[in-house]
C-alpha cells in the first residue's frame, strides 16, 4: 500500500520511510521493507572491503624488463628455441618463469613461440658451417680472339681463400673431373677442414663430379635454381674479379687470361683485406700497429700489368 508524503501514513504492516521532500517535488511514492535496508548495508560493507582488498595491479606482478631482454636475446640468439625451452634455460640460470610468461613476451614482440622445428634456414646452415664450406662456380670470360673461355673457381668460406682451378675453352666431362681430383688433393696436403662443396645445379657439375668428392667423404650441397644468393660468397667474388680486374683489361688469349688470374689469385689470398677477417687476407694477418709515423714509409707494389695495386711497407 503506498503511502502518501502529504498526509497521514495508514498502518499496513510494513515499514514506510519518508523521502523528504524538496520545493521542486509536489508527491513521491515509496514502498521499502526492512530487507531492502539490510540488503543496502549488506553491499555498502561488501563495496568497503572489497576496495580494501583490491590490489593495486590487476593480475600477476609484472616480468621484471631485465628478464624480457633475456628472453628476447635467447629468442635472436637461438632460431629453433621454443617458449619451454627459453623458460627451462632460465630456470638453470635460478631465473623462475613460467613458460606461459615466456609465451607472452615473445607473441608481444612478434617472435613466434613454438618456431618450425624441420631444420635450420639457409643463412643459419651457411653461418653455423662456414668452416666447413668449400663453395664452387664456374663462370665465364671473353677472349679478344673472339673465344669463350671457362674459369672454374673454389672459395673457402672460413678462411675466403680462392683458388682458381683451371681455364679452358672446351669444359668437358673430363676436364672438369680432373679439377674435382686436383682440389682434393691441396685440400688433403693443405689439411683443411672441409665437409661440404657448395654449387649450383648446371649441368657441367655432373654425377661423376660431384663422385670425386663423395668417394672423399664430402657431402654435396646443391644451390636452388635461379638463386644465387644461396652461393652468395662465391658470386661475390667472381663480380669482384670482374670489376676489378676482367673489366679493366684486354685479355687477349687463354694463356693471358691464366697469368692474370694467377696474379688475381695471389693478390686476393696474401694482400687482399676482407671484413670477414677484420680486414685481414687470408694467408696473411694483420701486422702490428705502427708506434712511429714519423720513420713510417710505403711503397707501391703493381700486379697485372699495374691494374691491381699493392701498399707495403718500404724496406
Amino acid at each position: 500500500m503506498a503511502a502518501s508524503l502529504h498526509g497521514d501514513t495508514p498502518y499496513s504492516g510494513k515499514t514506510v520511510t519518508s523521502v523528504p521532500v524538496t520545493p521542486y517535488t509536489t508527491s513521491v511514492d515509496v514502498n521499502i521493507t526492512p530487507g531492502t535496508i539490510l540488503r543496502w548495508h549488506c553491499d555498502i560493507v561488501r563495496r568497503r572491503w572489497a576496495a580494501k582488498s583490491k590490489p593495486k595491479r590487476p593480475g600477476r606482478p609484472p616480468t621484471h624488463r631485465r628478464i624480457i631482454r633475456l628472453v628476447l636475446r635467447m629468442a635472436a640468439d637461438n632460431e629453433h628455441w621454443g617458449y619451454r625451452r627459453i623458460a627451462g634455460e632460465l630456470a638453470g640460470l635460478g631465473i623462475a618463469v613460467a613458460p606461459s610468461t615466456v609465451w607472452e613476451i615473445l607473441k608481444r614482440h612478434d617472435i613466434d613461440p613454438a618456431p618450425r622445428r624441420s631444420g635450420p634456414g639457409w643463412a643459419q646452415f651457411l653461418r653455423s658451417q662456414a668452416e666447413a664450406i668449400l663453395a664452387l662456380d664456374l663462370f665465364t670470360v671473353d677472349l679478344l680472339d673472339g673465344t669463350k673461355a671457362y674459369v672454374l673457381a673454389a672459395i673457402e668460406h672460413a678462411t675466403r681463400r680462392i683458388r682458381i682451378l683451371g681455364a679452358t675453352t672446351h669444359p668437358g666431362g673430363q676436364w672438369i673431373v680432373q679439377q674435382a681430383r686436383n682440389l682434393c688433393m691441396d685440400l688433403d696436403q693443405a689439411g683443411a677442414n672441409v665437409k661440404f662443396v657448395l654449387h649450383d645445379r648446371d649441368a657441367i657439375f655432373h654425377e661423376g663430379f660431384d663422385t670425386v668428392f663423395t668417394a672423399a667423404g664430402l657431402r654435396i650441397v646443391r644451390s636452388g635454381v635461379r638463386v644465387p644468393r644461396m652461393n652468395s660468397i662465391m658470386e661475390r667474388w667472381i663480380g669482384g674479379c670482374r670489376r676489378e680486374l676482367l673489366d679493366r683489361t684486354l685479355i687477349w688469349n687463354l694463356p693471358h687470361l691464366r697469368r692474370i688470374l694467377a696474379a688475381c689469385e695471389r693478390h686476393h689470398n696474401d694482400h687482399r683485406p676482407h671484413m670477414a677477417l677484420s680486414s685481414a687476407a687470408p694467408l696473411k694477418p694483420l701486422p702490428a700497429e705502427i708506434t712511429d709515423l714519423e720513420a713510417f714509409r710505403v711503397r707501391r707494389r703493381d700486379r697485372a700489368g699495374g691494374v691491381i695495386h699493392e701498399y707495403q711497407h718500404a724496406a
